[in-house]
């Protein structure tokens, strides 16, 4: 499964002004064969805003100040230029508290942190994962040389086939990071399960929430105390179950109206009557392309039993590519739209009654929602929700063989 709207780099939501009350921390470094220079402290402010700040080495040290309403995840760096993944970076939670980072070798990366209770449970946890995380981080390294070279290839409009290779070869290595990945994901587990009340749980629920049934989800929310629930990660995972909420079994489908990949008008509205599957895609996602096979085999046998398809493409921004993707797996022969994201909105964290992936909570890609005659969402299949064994079964159920 692919993240639809969360990158590495996206921040948390804000708390509402003097909610809580802000407190001074400090910083100290000291780094040993560290360069004369300008050093960076990020950290989260909320939404998809952090702020930045700057101090001057000298012979290794350096010296941040502050103030925080909260314990936060931040890094400290020199280069602003660095690419995120192979960048010399010391991640920090920092806290209302005075802490020290340490580093005999010259570099961030592996530094050591002391005053922060948060970090000391970050750390707890990091060592729980550290095996699994030396299993992945070759196959990190090369993921992440391969999508640069993508990048590099598509900006230099190789042809399709070369194209096509490339991404294939980046869905191999996903696929070798997936046994890896679930298997930190217990470790995630077993740390939530053991810190009910810690900050680095909150930011856990965060990101993992995202790939949470509507259920699982809120059980998980309504476990964290009062405290966490008003914190950047507990309004964020609020934000996010109350999306997925919309877009879940139980709840009316939320009209829309737009025009299609051949400029006709379409609406939600025209297909009462029929039961419906929205399917949220992308040209860029390889499983949901993957998926498309069987997606027209499933329209073949139920559209003339009443099934309706309408494909939902997250390609606001590559039309083109969106075109191009519908024609080279024939899945023109249902209704295709874009989503109507705007990314400025999404940036400024500004609803967009337009965009349908908001309307439906759409976390990630592929996501299918099965809507009934009566305009009632019956069915979610993705990361967060069932799967596509349960979507066959479930249409099975409702068309017969």
């Amino acid at each position: 499964m692919i993240n639809y709207k969360l990158t590495i780099a996206a921040l948390l939501l804000p708390l509402c002004a003097g909610a809580q009350q802000l407190r001074p921390f400090t910083l100290t470094g000291q780094v040993k064969g560290l360069k004369d220079g300008y050093v960076y402290l990020s950290y989260t402010t909320g939404g998809r805003s952090s702020h930045t700040d700057s101090a001057l080495a000298k012979n290794g040290e350096f010296e941040f100040k502050g103030k925080l309403p909260q314990p936060v995840s931040g890094s400290v760096y020199m280069d602003r230029a660095a690419d995120y993944a192979t960048a010399d970076i010391c991640e920090v939670f920092l806290e209302p508290a005075v802490m020290h980072l340490q580093s005999d070798n010259g570099h961030f990366k592996g530094a050591k942190i002391t005053g922060s209770h948060s970090q000391e449970e970050q750390e707890e946890l990091n060592t729980s994962k550290a095996v699994w995380m030396e299993k992945l981080r070759p196959i990190y390294a090369a993921y992440n040389k391969g999508n640069n070279e993508y990048i590099a290839a598509r900006k230099a409009k190789q042809p399709d086939a070369v194209l096509d290779s490339m991404k294939e070869q980046l869905t191999a290595l996903k696929d070798q990071m997936g046994p890896i990945q679930e298997e930190m994901g217990k470790e995630d587990k077993k740390f939530i399960a053991a810190h009910p009340n810690s900050y680095v749980t909150a930011n856990l629920l965060r990101f993992s929430i995202m790939m949470m049934s509507l259920k699982e989800g809120e059980t998980a929310y309504q476990q964290m105390s009062p405290l966490l629930q008003k914190s950047y990660a507990g309004i964020d995972i609020k934000r996010t179950l109350d999306q997925l909420r919309k877009g879940s079994p139980g709840n009316p489908a939320t009209p829309f109206s737009t025009t299609d990949i051949n400029g006709q008008p379409i609406r939600l509205s025209d297909y009462k009557g029929k039961y419906v599957l929205l399917d949220f895609w992308a040209s860029w996602c390889v499983p949901c392309r993957k998926g498309n096979p069987h997606l027209k085999e499933l329209y073949a046998t139920y559209q003339p039993k009443g099934l309706e398809i309408i494909g939902v493409a997250s390609d606001d921004s590559s039309k083109d590519a969106w075109k191009k993707a519908v024609t080279q797996d024939g899945i023109g022969i249902w209704r295709q739209v874009l989503t109507g994201q705007e990314m400025d909105k999404v940036m400024k964290q500004l609803p967009n009654p337009k965009d349908i992936g908001e309307n439906y909570g759409i976390q990630t890609l592929p996501t299918k929602v099965l809507i009934d005659p009566k305009g009632n969402i019956i069915g979610r299949y993705g990361a967060d929700g069932s799967n596509d064994e349960e979507m066959n079964k479930k249409l099975k159920e409702i068309f017969g063989a």
